[in-house]
């Protein structure tokens, strides 16, 4: 099973769940780089009251432009960028009882600033760290490094299909623009993917708009790998639905 999700930066719990739910991530890395997505900043937040947020940003240069793809686009700033992310993530976390599940991800994330100036990189090394943190054992995979067809769904097929995947796990918004056919064609099964909806739980609460740093945080990354187990069965209930 995989899953296909453009990089990261500590992506949202609703992310990170569909991604630990699948058996590999291919990293949607060569479409195009878009500001006001989360490809480069997350919401933090606060530990006590997650209503209290604030994002934190990777300043990006885009060489080519509105066109620049997310493999393409730089950091602005890398020492001042990896400056502020240990800055604001210790700042919001460091005092929670599961600081040192945070702390590995973080260094590593770290790390990746002293390796590239590039913003994809990053953002994919943060998720990389989280989905690690969980006890993640899946493959990771490059969608620029597989030739695929031109069409949305059927680049999309193509992917599953050369990774040998026999089912596609996509987010419900993919209902939208998701053309079946070319999934059958390849014989390949499309699960709906969701998190938990009206609950009062604030884990869920809070999974599509905020890191997934704040979930670790709160519950550590065992408990936290515990209640994304129980989201796998939802998946499959929603493709039959």
């Amino acid at each position: 099973m995989c899953a296909i999700h453009q990089p990261n930066l500590f992506p949202r719990l609703s992310t990170l769940a569909k991604l630990y739910a699948a058996d590999r991530w291919i990293v949607l890395d060569d479409v195009q780089f878009v500001r006001r997505d989360y490809q480069h900043r997350a919401r933090l937040a606060a530990l006590d009251d997650p209503a209290a947020q604030q994002w934190l940003t990777l300043p990006a240069h885009l060489p080519r432009g509105r066109p620049t793809l997310i493999s393409e686009a730089l950091l602005a700033d890398p020492g001042r960028s990896r400056r502020t992310v240990g800055h604001l993530v210790r700042q919001y976390y460091g005092r929670s009882c599961h600081w040192l599940d945070v702390r590995e991800a973080l260094e590593a994330v770290l790390d990746e600033f002293e390796a590239t100036d590039r913003v994809s990189d990053v953002a994919r090394a943060s998720t990389v760290a989280l989905l690690d943190a969980l006890g993640w054992s899946g493959e990771v995979l490059d969608s620029s490094a597989i030739p695929t067809r031109g069409g949305r769904s059927e680049r999309l097929a193509d992917l599953a299909a050369a990774t040998s995947s026999t089912h596609y796990l996509c987010g419900t918004g993919g209902r939208r623009y998701l053309d079946s056919r070319a999934f059958d064609a390849r014989d390949i099964q499309v699960l709906f993917f969701h998190t938990p909806v009206n609950t009062s739980e604030p884990l869920w609460q809070w999974a599509r708009r905020t890191s997934s740093l704040w979930a670790v945080s709160s519950l550590g990354s065992t408990a936290l790998g515990g209640k994304l187990i129980e989201c796998r069965p939802a998946a499959v209930l929603a493709a039959s639905a």
